[in-house]
């Protein structure tokens, strides 16, 4: 049997990481600006991380959600603590898909209603509801209907005012779009849209799977601004690597049994890295190490002339040029041993560890100096 052949692979077999560092087969030493798809929130095998899985897996890797797990109590109780969040409820599953189409679901619920406005360049998940959300032709299946979708240009203010309305179920949206360059909604884009949703008792979802979990300089983006949406759903940064998603949802809905679930969601192993990540951002300092990295990488990235555009926040950086970054990106690859990712032909996409420190931000500005001036 092969494996069914839908990713592009580079030729680097990583076998060991610690903190931002990996190491191939080989021996090579790699500075990891990347994180996985923005995964690594803490860095590799963070020791206390690693800690407390053993702990568990030693213990007890996994029952359903049909007994006590009092692991997933710990998790929410912190998770609110640490997010500001105390007032709203966790529902846990499995990725950043799986929480979007909860979130799609319960919103779903709650209106009795269809019509779900989206945006340009926006990107949700491959599943069914996620990817009927995502501005992707080139991904949806003939069976992931979408005529139900509205999809609005990102940032612009009247044309969302306009696109909600009283039959809209849900407003779904990134805090920064990732797959769709690092673009940043602005404060008066989400306020239009809190208000909009305030009006028309459609639900505001935002979407913080990759600009959440301490990203941006602030636990979730939407807090640089002061509103509160309805539904949060997140994932990747929660396990650092273990597969953890779910959705904090606001106190005007009401749970009952039955309404949503999962088979491994909230898993005892689930939860023990979840709750890793949360006392590391915590005891580290994390989200404010990602604000001041952040400010740090953006003040020297923006004294290069070769630089189109400069998007982002805290360590969710895009880099935009005039041409295709995929030459450079494979010199740093290469020649400098240094992961990062695309989002668009022209734009370096930056998700590195939130524990990212100033000596490593350096060794990626100094790489990059020798193909940007």
């Amino acid at each position: 049997m092969k494996l069914f052949d839908v990713y592009p692979i580079n030729n680097i077999e990583p076998v060991k990481a610690l903190g931002s560092t990996i190491w191939d087969e080989k021996g090579q030493e790699y500075l990891d600006m990347y994180g996985g798809h923005a995964v690594i929130s803490i860095g590799h095998s963070h020791p206390y991380y690693v800690k407390k899985l053993t702990k568990q897996l030693k213990s007890l890797g996994f029952y359903s959600n049909s007994v006590k797990i009092p692991l997933q109590d710990e998790l929410a109780d912190k998770l609110g603590k640490l997010s500001g969040l105390k007032d709203y409820c966790l529902f846990l599953a499995n990725s950043g898909a799986e929480a979007n189409e909860n979130a799609l679901k319960l919103a779903s619920f709650h209106t009795g209603r269809t019509k779900v406005v989206a945006f340009t360049k926006s990107f949700h998940g491959r599943t069914s509801a996620a990817v009927a959300v995502t501005d992707n032709s080139s991904i949806k299946a003939p069976i992931n209907f979408a005529d139900h979708v509205v999809f609005v240009p990102f940032n612009d203010v009247e044309a969302t005012k306009k696109a909600i309305d009283k039959d809209t179920c849900a407003v779904i949206v990134e805090g920064i779009q990732g797959v769709g360059g690092i673009q940043v909604a602005t404060e008066d884009f989400m306020k239009a849209i809190r208000t909009s949703c305030d009006k028309t008792g459609a639900i505001f979802i935002h979407d913080s799977v990759q600009c959440g979990y301490g990203r941006s300089g602030k636990f979730f983006t939407f807090q640089h601004y002061k509103i509160k949406p309805d539904i949060i759903s997140m994932a990747k940064g929660m396990g650092n690597g273990f597969p953890i998603g779910g959705i904090l949802i606001s106190p005007k809905f009401q749970a009952k049994h039955g309404l949503l679930g999962t088979t491994f969601g909230g898993n005892h192993l689930a939860c023990s890295a979840g709750i890793a990540v949360l006392d590391v951002i915590k005891k580290e300092k994390l989200v404010e190490n990602a604000s001041e990295i952040g400010n740090y990488l953006f003040s020297e990235l923006s004294k290069l002339k070769d630089i189109k555009e400069l998007r982002g926040q805290g360590l969710m950086i895009g880099i935009e040029l005039t041409e295709s970054v995929s030459e450079i990106r494979n010199k740093l690859l290469f020649d400098d041993h240094i992961f990062t990712g695309v989002a668009g032909a022209n734009t370096i996409r930056l998700l590195p560890s939130l524990a990212l420190t100033k000596g490593e931000a350096d060794k990626f500005l100094n790489a990059l100096r020798k193909y940007i001036k």
